[in-house]
């Protein structure tokens, strides 16, 4: 039997911590093993019990959400994977909390059972945006500044079968819908997607979407590489 994901909550509110430890305390393969009220207490605890996942507050005393996962993640020894949770639908620490190294992002007002799977997904190594959230982040991308050409150098060690799937992830697709529309099978996606994080240097698919935005290879409003 593998051992069950651990996961850390940091939020301000004691009963928002206490709720989310109730729902996830439901599955036998998740284990909360600490809480933290304020960002640096985060960052402490994060950096002590090297959960397996972070449940960020975005606005927290002391230090915010933003500020605790780019500091917690500057550290290449850390492997915590961080999911923001907020209240706010158009919250503007969205862009700034994906460059941060957030591995997903979504609205307290999920279903537990949307939780829980989050949790797992962001455990298993994926990346979840909330769809509205989603939006707010290309939103941001449309209003920042965008290189004249070329895709950065970091692409050009990608095959062309990779930055084919490269603009996939970044269109959000997930590896069954990239591997229908390249003809390709799970496996082999699979395979494009682990060179693709290697070569770049990222964390996850989330850090892939802001790679391709950032150098150009994505713009906002183009939905087919081809």
């Amino acid at each position: 039997m593998s051992a069950a994901t651990r996961v850390l909550i940091a939020d301000d509110q004691a009963l928002v911590r206490s709720g989310f430890q109730m729902i996830l305390g439901t599955q036998s393969d998740l284990q909360v093993v600490g809480e933290a009220g304020d960002g640096r207490r985060a960052v402490a605890s994060a950096r002590e019990l090297r959960p397996d996942v972070l449940l960020m507050d975005v606005r927290m005393p002391e230090m915010d959400g933003i500020a605790a996962t780019r500091s917690l993640l500057a550290d290449p020894s850390i492997r915590t994977r961080v999911l923001i949770l907020t209240t706010f639908d158009g919250d503007s620490y969205v862009y700034d909390a994906v460059r941060a190294g957030a591995s997903g992002f979504l609205l307290k007002t999920v279903s537990p059972g949307q939780l829980i799977e989050a949790v797992r997904t962001i455990a298993a190594g994926e990346a979840i945006l909330d769809p509205v959230v989603t939006g707010r982040l290309l939103a941001e991308f449309v209003r920042a500044p965008h290189p004249p050409g070329g895709v950065g150098e970091a692409f050009t060690a990608l095959s062309p079968r990779e930055l084919d799937t490269a603009r996939y992830v970044a269109q959000g697709l997930s590896n069954a819908e990239i591997a229908a529309r390249m003809y390709l099978s799970e496996p082999t996606v699979k395979s494009h997607v682990s060179a693709i994080l290697a070569k770049l240097g990222v964390r996850d698919r989330v850090q892939v979407v802001v790679r391709c935005y950032e150098t150009g290879l994505v713009r906002p409003g183009h939905s087919d590489p081809t």
